[in-house]
Formats: C-alpha cells, sequence, structure tokens
C-alpha cells in the first residue's frame, strides 16, 4: 500500500493505493492519528486506486468517523471502484460513511 498525503483549503486528502489490509492498515491509521493531533478535523480518502479493503481497513475508517464527529469533523470517500463501494455497502458502512464519486465533490462536502 501506499499513502500520499496533502492538504488542500484546510482539508487532509489521504490517498490510498493498494490494498488496505491487515498488514498495511497500522500505517494508514498511524498517519490518521498524527493528522488528528495537528488539528487535522475534515479528511477525505481518495480510493481511486484503491484495489483491496479488508475490516482491518474498515475498522480505521469507522474508528476516524467516531473520533471526528464530537470534534465537529468529518471524513469522506471518494472515487471507489465498485467492488470496493460493495464492501461498504454490504457491510452497512455507506449509511452513515459519506461515499461520494469524485474527489471534487469530496473537497466540496469537506470544506461546508
Amino acid at each position: 500500500m501506499d499513502i500520499v498525503e496533502r492538504t488542500q483549503n484546510h482539508i487532509t486528502v489521504f490517498s490510498i493505493s493498494g490494498r488496505l489490509d491487515s498488514s498495511s492498515s497500522q500505517e494508514f491509521d498511524k498517519r490518521i492519528v498524527l493528522a488528528m493531533g495537528n488539528g487535522v478535523r475534515n479528511i477525505v480518502v481518495d480510493c481511486q486506486k484503491l484495489d483491496y479493503i479488508t475490516s482491518a481497513g474498515l475498522r480505521v475508517i469507522v474508528k476516524t468517523a467516531k473520533k471526528l464527529s464530537p470534534e465537529n469533523g468529518k471524513i469522506i470517500l471518494c472515487s471507489m471502484a465498485d467492488y470496493v463501494k460493495e464492501v461498504f455497502e454490504i457491510a452497512g458502512f455507506d449509511a452513515f460513511l459519506p461515499i461520494v464519486p469524485t474527489i471534487e465533490e469530496a473537497l466540496e462536502m469537506a470544506g461546508r
């Protein structure tokens, strides 16, 4: 897995490529915790190059959403392949995690 992190208009964007599984989710979690420790409250996860996600990767995203919520923060997922989006839908996470088609929509939503 490769993670590219950038900030745009006070929104931190994590672009993930490869597999988000038990061996890589810890690194992603560390990066998010570090960003939140630095005051980040709005996060976009660009999943355009995400090939695969397991329950370990889902846990990191759900945990982040729970931590951000009381602080009026948000995590928004975007640009998912259909087979990755299906994992979120089967788990029922799409009911409380915003998933949008493009990074532009995600940035707009995070900026509100």
